[in-house]
């Protein structure tokens, strides 16, 4: 049975199946940066599901967690906001504010191959991507 002293939240509310966000390389949670929140299937409200990286060792942690557990690591003052994207259920956020759709694009990902004969020909492969817009400028295209 764990001891971690976190699967317990205010109000004497129990969740078995949260777990404490830390790095275990670096022992401690003072690097972490969270890259995204999702909803738990069920309908735990107090209960997401976060994926986060330690930006010191570079680790990857996915797991359910308490959201005061979340909000503390992303409310920390000095918490590194501008080092990526955060997805927040289907919202992408970028200096703290949702990103806004400014189009939409059609991607070919053919990438042209020399070998030693002429290769027969190619079937063109095409992806469809959304553009994201943040206020700072900051965009990024995601696949739809």
């Amino acid at each position: 049975m764990s001891t971690i002293s976190n699967r317990f939240i205010p109000g004497g509310a129990h969740h078995p199946y949260s777990q404490r966000l830390w790095c275990t390389q670096c022992h401690t949670d003072r690097f972490l940066i969270v890259e995204s929140i999702e909803a738990l299937e069920g309908g735990e409200r107090d209960l997401v599901r976060v994926s986060y990286t330690c930006g010191e060792c570079e680790y990857f942690y996915e797991h359910p967690a308490g959201v005061p557990q979340v909000a503390a690591i992303l409310n920390r003052p000095g918490t590194p906001r501008s080092l990526g994207v955060l997805q927040f259920g289907g919202e992408y956020i970028h200096c703290g504010e949702p990103m806004h759709v400014a189009g939409s694009e059609l991607r070919n990902a053919y990438a042209e191959m020399k070998t030693e004969r002429e290769p027969e020909a190619l079937l063109d492969v095409y992806l469809r991507t959304r553009v994201l817009r943040c206020n700072c400028g900051f965009q990024m295209e995601i696949p739809v």
